[in-house]
């Protein structure tokens, strides 16, 4: 299917539109690292906020990490102002403003680290409609928050609409709940360690929504 098909489009938030300058990821990880008795090395700490190993919970238990023990943790150091101060957007990304379809975002971010970050960026407007994943919703690659999203949006059943993300769990997601998985590729393959496929790879997301003009 061409992208000029897709009749509306979701996307992932960290790693996909903005990330986060690496001082404050550390920082954070240090944070965590202090409250649970551990220490984080850099690359332990570069996958895990960009889950690039897959599933952050099965690498941290691989690793010896209770997973709830570390969410806890995470959601009790991060500080909304300075993570929004942190973020920046993608230069490509910015191409976003201009789609002109029904668009909406679907990120794992919570509520309150993701609001600011939208305001900080004066991005919000971007997006028809905004799901932060929760208990309540389920997580990717759980394909219901993706449904949610859908039904906000109003389109009619049987279009054709995609999900673009960075990872794994993204294009998963995209493909139980219906809908084409573009993955955004951020890193070097060999940084990562493993190839994430989808209906469409790209690296930058101005490339992608030039097809779905033309």
């Amino acid at each position: 299917m061409a992208a000029s098909e897709y009749e509306y489009w979701l996307f992932d938030l960290d790693g996909t539109l903005v990330d986060v300058e690496w001082s404050y990821a550390r920082e954070v990880f240090d944070e965590v690292g202090e409250r649970l008795g551990t220490a984080f090395s850099d690359r332990e700490a570069e996958i895990l906020w960009h889950g690039l190993g897959g599933s952050r919970d099965d690498q941290l238990e691989a690793w010896g990490y209770d997973a709830d023990a570390f969410w806890t943790a995470l959601d009790a150091v991060e500080d909304p102002a300075a993570r929004a101060e942190a973020t920046y957007l993608h230069e490509d990304a910015a191409a976003l403003a201009d789609l002109d379809r029904p668009t909406g975002l679907v990120t794992h971010c919570a509520e309150f680290l993701a609001e600011p970050v939208l305001d900080h960026l004066d991005i919000a407007d971007w997006f028809d409609t905004r799901l932060c994943c929760s208990p309540e919703t389920g997580y990717k690659p759980d394909p219901r928050p993706l449904e949610l999203a859908i039904s906000e949006l109003g389109v009619q059943p049987g279009t054709h609409g995609v999900y673009v993300g960075d990872g794994q769990a993204d294009v998963t997601a995209a493909a139980n709940a219906g809908l084409h998985g573009v993955h955004v590729e951020r890193h070097d393959p060999g940084v990562r360690g493993r190839c994430v496929l989808g209906d469409r790879r790209t690296n930058r997301v101005d490339a992608l929504l030039q097809d779905a003009a033309e």
